[in-house]
């Protein structure tokens, strides 16, 4: 495993020159790291043969991306004048914030790559680990880099010069990839647990791009190891176990009959399996598989965010689509005047006495944005007997916990507590964490379980919020009360007799029998 902190910065540097040998076959990187003097440092010790740079942002709109009408230069010349768009020019590509990428912009920029465009680097700015670029674009994407631990002090110069890179662009296409090599690298890839041919046919790629910059002929082992390092690593999901010795009991040549396809098989002396699984292995960190695993269950669980809400009057940027000016929404003036560029001579002709842009209701854009809707997050905690003190610890702890990234998230929290024969609101759904404190300074507790109490006091919150937010009201509740109630199922040992305080005569182990049809009623007491 991977200790050292320079190797990050070491490895960057190769896949960089890597990428300037054969950018449309690896595709580009993937450099998660935050803003400051590491990544300017990559980016510009990136070689030349990687420029000019086009930055973009995810706010980008499909005109400056794919290309469209100058509005302006349409306008002065008097006919329609198109401009290339990003992908059309020669370079690189970076995206900033790219774990802010929408889903729209990742598709458009994974068609560019699969039509062999220009390299794509992305910049993951993302301070927790959920925070990621787009897996569908970073797949396919040959090198994956995170020099979140690179100190100043680690970073050195690429030993390579522009001339050895252009002569490696002119040996690239006359590299041989022997068969041996295909089979090694799928075979790792299978051990490794990573899905898909996508990932084999880029190591197939930067093992390529490495024998040309070592001025070899054909791929060789050390071009399999380097491949195998800096593609599979970040995409590896599991180890295999660690070979053994065991005593060669390979036939004698002596007693080996010569095959008739002798002469046709591989002239490349292939490693041995385990010699490219230890060249990827060397190159992860400690612990790195284990928190791979975690990150893909907690987005299989969910993010914990709001849902995303498309909205016409705050929120993020959106590319504006057409559309009929409705409930306050605004027009998109640049936009609009795009699409109505291209027809003015035929408009002309229709109109001659009219002056100035002639624009109709097909041409008019609006503008779209989009936000996450806050969630209101109710803990619904037992405080009877002698469970109380621990379950309202952790309740406490887990509510500052939640009210302390509240602001970032748009997440309240509200708390209540059921013991004796009631329930009891502790904490109003709010944000502040100093109204939080205090409200929870003393927990009470202690008392039989009034468990169907506490499931229907759990309802009065969800179902207040949006009211108290009024017409559309982006509050979306989200409490705890469902997986208690599947887990226990029946009445506390504060029910005896079966009886709800808050409900009357009605049995609460009857609800999750009624969970397929929840209009049916109980039936009435001494009824067959």
């Amino acid at each position: 495993m991977r200790q050292d902190t320079r190797e990050p910065w070491v490895a960057g540097q190769l896949a960089a020159t890597m990428l300037a040998v054969d950018p449309a076959g690896l595709g580009g990187i993937h450099l998660r790291a935050r803003a400051g003097p590491v990544r300017d440092a990559f980016l510009a010790g990136l070689p030349s043969v990687l420029t000019p740079w086009h930055r973009i942002t995810p706010g980008i709109d499909d005109a400056q991306l794919l290309g469209g009408v100058d509005v302006g230069a349409s306008l002065a010349a008097g006919r329609r004048i198109e401009t290339a768009g990003v992908l059309d020019r020669a370079g690189v590509v970076i995206l900033s914030m790219a774990e802010r990428c929408p889903p729209d912009l990742s598709a458009r920029l994974g068609q560019a790559l699969d039509r062999g465009a220009g390299p794509l680097v992305l910049l993951d700015e993302g301070a927790e680990p959920d925070e990621a670029a787009p897996e569908g674009l970073c797949d396919r994407l040959a090198f994956h880099l995170d020099l979140e631990q690179v100190r100043a002090a680690d970073m050195a110069d690429v030993a390579l010069g522009d001339d050895e890179i252009d002569r490696a662009r002119l040996r690239l296409p006359d590299i041989a990839v022997p068969d041996a090599a295909v089979r090694e690298l799928t075979g790792a890839a299978i051990q490794l647990g990573i899905p898909g041919l996508r990932a084999v046919l880029l190591a197939v790629a930067a093992a390529r791009a490495h024998a040309a910059l070592c001025q070899r002929d054909a791929v060789a082992a050390e071009d399999l190891q380097i491949a195998a390092a800096l593609v599979y690593a970040p995409r590896a999901t599991q180890l295999p176990p660690e070979h053994e010795e065991t005593p060669d009991e390979s036939p004698d040549p002596a007693d080996t009959e010569p095959t008739e396809n002798a002469a046709d098989e591989d002239p490349m002396d292939a490693p041995p399996p385990e010699v490219v699984l230890d060249a990827v292995r060397a190159l992860l960190p400690p612990g790195v598989l284990e928190s791979r695993a975690s990150r893909a269950a907690r987005r299989a669980a969910g993010t914990g965010q709001g849902a995303r809400a498309k909205g016409t009057q705050r929120g993020r940027p959106l590319p504006s689509r057409p559309g009929r000016r409705h409930g306050g929404a605004r027009i998109d003036l640049v936009a609009t005047l795009r699409a109505a560029v291209p027809w003015q001579a035929l408009r002309r002709q229709e109109a001659p006495d009219r002056t100035g842009v002639i624009v109709r209701a097909l041409d008019i854009h609006l503008r779209r944005f989009e936000r996450r809707t806050e969630r209101l997050v109710i803990f619904c905690v037992d405080a009877s007997g002698s469970a109380a003190l621990a379950r309202m610890a952790e309740a406490k702890g887990a509510v500052e916990l939640m009210l302390a990234d509240a602001y970032a998230r748009r997440d309240r929290v509200a708390l209540i507590a059921f013991r004796g024969d009631s329930a009891d609101l502790l904490l109003p759904p709010t944000q502040s964490l100093v109204q939080a404190k205090r409200r929870l300074a003393a927990l009470p507790g202690g008392g039989a379980t009034p468990l169907a109490a506490g499931l229907d006091a759990a309802r009065g919150p969800s179902r207040t919020a949006p009211a108290r937010r009024g017409a559309g009201a982006r509050t979306r509740p989200s409490d705890r009360r469902a997986r208690e109630r599947r887990a226990l199922g029946g009445a506390g040992p504060g029910h005896r007799d079966g009886r709800c305080p808050r409900r009357g005569a009605e049995d609460p182990r009857a609800w999750p029998r009624r969970r397929g049809n929840r209009h049916r009623r109980p039936p009435p007491a001494g009824t067959g």
